[in-house]
């Protein structure tokens, strides 16, 4: 018995030693690929530079679209981050997902909306919209008070009311730096009709100082937990992402940022409200979509427009 059990042992030790072995050429692999995208962004980058920005009427229009559920302490100022974004063309759709909070009212208060009505086309089902609000001094905003949907549902309902080709998915504590919407969507002027998704990379802000909704000081805080999150925060995006993004293998785009041409989003009719992440679902669908038309498409991941959020800072949180 002693013989059998030293047997099957010295066999789980093998197979796990082989799992990692695998597990970690997969890592260096995609590392190499990464690396070797970089360097080829970072040419491109230096190349960009020596051209005239793009005239105005080359530039797509963009839906940002900032689902909102109990944000209270921090809407208004990512708000202000999202209508300060250095953009020639764009409007930004703050959902209010059936706050118990005064997120609604924050909102109302600071940029002095009113309520309106507003002719859109009910194209994707959701939950009641209760009122909608803007201000002629801030022709970009428009917030949307609905019942309480969950996220997938409140993104439908921004897509609804967009007007433009492209919408940006955006959590609403989010702070996006003031070029990151110029730079992810470069991808949709290089090739408009492959290109369906792109994602930027998401960094943290915890220790960085953010005023008026713009990013003035970086630092890495002294919490442990939070300097371990920073790392895999740079491995996954950088070391992951670009690799995949390379192979054209990306199967997500983060629903923290993230752009889609609304025109095949529509198509396969919006998000999905039965799933727990409602990026993925979308990203598979969508290439699903455009698998079965037989029509080539890409999907990109960018490693400059920043996308800064904040991590849990213990354990509880």
């Amino acid at each position: 018995m002693s013989q059998v059990l030293v047997f099957l042992g010295s066999i789980s030790s093998s197979l796990i030693l082989f799992y990692f072995f695998l597990l970690n050429t997969f890592y260096l692999f995609f590392i190499v690929v990464a690396i070797s995208e970089l360097l080829r962004y970072r040419r491109l980058l230096l190349i960009l530079k020596t051209f005239e920005p793009l005239p105005i009427y080359l530039i797509k229009p963009v839906s940002i679209i900032a689902p909102a559920f109990n944000e209270e302490n921090s809407i208004v100022q990512s708000v202000r981050n999202l209508l300060s974004l250095d953009y020639p063309a764009y409007e930004v759709i703050v959902i209010n997902d059936g706050s118990t909070d005064e997120t609604l009212s924050r909102l109302i208060n600071h940029f002095r909306l009113k309520k309106t009505s507003l002719i859109f086309r009910r194209v994707l089902d959701t939950k009641p919209i209760r009122g909608i609000y803007t201000n002629p001094e801030y022709p970009q905003l428009i917030v949307i008070d609905k019942e309480n949907g969950q996220k997938a549902d409140a993104l439908n309902a921004g897509l609804n009311l967009s007007r433009y080709p492209l919408f940006c998915a955006v959590d609403s504590d989010s702070v996006l730096d003031r070029d990151a919407l110029q730079k992810v969507v470069r991808p949709f002027l290089e090739d408009p009709e492959k290109t369906i998704a792109a994602g930027g990379i998401i960094r943290l802000s915890n220790g960085c100082q953010i005023i008026n909704g713009q990013l003035k000081r970086m630092s890495i805080p002294k919490n442990l937990l939070i300097r371990f999150q920073i790392i895999e925060y740079l491995r996954a995006f950088l070391g992951g992402r670009v690799g995949l993004s390379r192979l054209n293998s990306l199967l997500i785009v983060s629903g923290a940022f993230g752009i889609f041409r609304k025109d095949i989003v529509m198509s396969i009719g919006g998000y999905r409200k039965n799933t727990v992440g409602e990026d993925l679902d979308l990203v598979v669908r969508m290439r699903k979509y455009r698998h079965e038309k037989r029509e080539p498409f890409a999907i990109r991941f960018l490693p400059d427009p920043i996308c800064w959020t904040e991590a849990p800072s213990n354990l509880r949180s």
